[in-house]
């Protein structure tokens, strides 16, 4: 079997092999040539020490030195090259406490999470694949290397990067690996929340982010999303659903794109409903009120896995907004823009149409046939350069100072209501017309506004 290697791969690995030294590419970037997909990044793994590495390549960076690996700069491009190891004992679930170097290639692709990671390749040997992951990736399998427990007891987080896989490679995962799980997913507790976040990102934006089931059946989000185990046991008996919240949910993540906003809005839109679950006279239940409830758990639950700021603004405010009528004139929506915000509304579509799309198909022509115009509508406004927002307006607080207003909280409220009419009518957005009414409002405020 012959691969094609980059050429500064090959370099790396010529370099040190004319030191005396065994060389291969490794790890994920052999699995993803083998699938025919292009891989992210190339590693390399070596028989040479870390201080040999160094001094056979004038560029590089002690990346992780302590465990054996060293970044070797080549034209700005950086390739992590680490020396053959064996880890020693797990002390925290995570990393190992000491690693021992080795000088046997077999040793070090032992330690290895997965079968289909545990294959090494450089164009004198070929493919060396000694626990048989090429195999598993022909039978679509995810596999340990070895022991299942011994591999996930050692670093907990294989156990969610296993179902990670499942997802990103549309796999099944072996039944003893499928074992091991559901004994040892407490273990994911141990676990930094920046970890958990980054497989379950992957997880998520992967071409099947409802494998959020597999981690639920495994009891994975029992450890680290224990809210959505809630939704699982929440029933829809309602019309509008086909399917229990948690059913929904999952669906819905299959009906939007892979943005990273969009898939987190479609997991966390209904989080509340559990709490706001009612049942009237005739059998129907309700959920009056889950979209502030969804938005508040969304926020906890964001914060609580060290999402930055940009992603908990976007999610909450999708997740709020995701029951909203987007409007049916070009007046209301002109104002659910302007309510929502106009980095906000334009998303609000892909979210409907995918809450949608996991509901039943009760109403399901009027619901597209409404969704449709809105949307029409938007364009139309866009399209038009109707004002939306008070950075739109054409006037501005120093414009009412210039009027007489003293500065203070009623240029606010001002501008607010001079915003109110142009929404309205958008044709009003002129200086000279805001400048007369406004001159209208002073007035009649006697230089004051909002007063009673």
């Amino acid at each position: 079997m012959r691969m094609e290697l980059p050429e500064h791969v090959r370099e790396i690995i010529r370099k040190l092999e004319n030191q005396g030294f065994e060389a291969y590419a490794v790890g994920g970037c052999v699995r993803d040539t083998l699938l025919g997909r292009l891989p992210g990044d190339w590693d390399i793994t070596t028989s040479a020490k870390p201080e040999q590495i160094k001094a056979i390549f004038h560029r590089t960076v002690d990346t992780g030195i302590k465990h054996g690996t060293v970044t070797v700069l080549m034209d700005h491009t950086g390739h992590e090259v680490t020396t053959y190891r064996i880890d020693g004992e797990y002390e925290d679930g995570r990393h190992p406490k000491e690693v021992q170097f080795t000088s046997c290639l077999t040793e070090d692709l032992r330690r290895r999470d997965f079968t289909i990671n545990a294959m090494a390749y450089n164009e004198r040997d070929g493919l060396v694949d000694c626990f048989g992951g090429a195999e598993d990736l022909k039978r679509k399998v995810i596999r340990c290397v070895g022991s299942a427990s011994e591999r996930f007891t050692e670093d907990a987080l294989r156990i969610l990067r296993a179902v990670r896989f499942s997802a990103q490679l549309d796999f099944s995962i072996d039944e003893e690996t499928r074992e091991a799980i559901r004994r040892l997913s407490e273990n994911l507790k141990k676990i930094s929340a920046e970890r958990i976040q980054a497989e379950l990102v992957k997880l998520l934006l992967s071409d099947h982010p409802s494998r959020l089931r597999t981690a639920w059946e495994l009891g994975i989000t029992g450890a680290v999303l224990p809210e959505f185990d809630r939704l699982m046991e929440t029933p829809q008996n309602n019309p509008h659903h086909c399917r229990n919240v948690g059913e929904h949910t999952l669906r819905a993540l299959e009906c939007v794109r892979p943005d990273r906003y969009l898939r987190l809005a479609m997991l966390f839109h209904d989080f509340g409903k559990p709490d706001c679950r009612t049942t009237d006279e005739a059998g129907i239940d309700h959920f009056y009120g889950h979209p502030e409830k969804s938005r508040q758990l969304a926020q906890e639950i964001l914060r609580r896995l060290k999402f930055d700021n940009d992603t908990i603004y976007y999610v909450t405010r999708l997740v709020y907004w995701h029951d909203m009528e987007l409007g049916d004139s070009p007046r209301t929506v002109r104002r659910a823009v302007h309510r929502v915000g106009e980095d906000i509304y334009p998303l609000l579509f892909e979210v409907k149409q995918a809450d949608m799309e996991a509901q039943s198909l009760y109403q399901r022509e009027e619901k597209e046939a409404s969704l449709l115009k809105s949307r029409s509508l938007y364009d139309q406004v866009k399209r038009e350069g109707n004002c939306l927002s008070l950075k739109n307006l054409a006037i501005t607080g120093k414009d009412l100072m210039q009027l007489g207003l003293l500065p203070g909280p009623q240029i606010g409220e001002v501008l607010q209501k001079l915003l109110s009419e142009v929404l309205d009518e958008p044709d009003r957005n002129t200086e000279q017309y805001l400048r007369n009414r406004a001159r209208e409002m002073i007035s009649g405020s006697g230089g004051r506004t909002g007063n009673r």
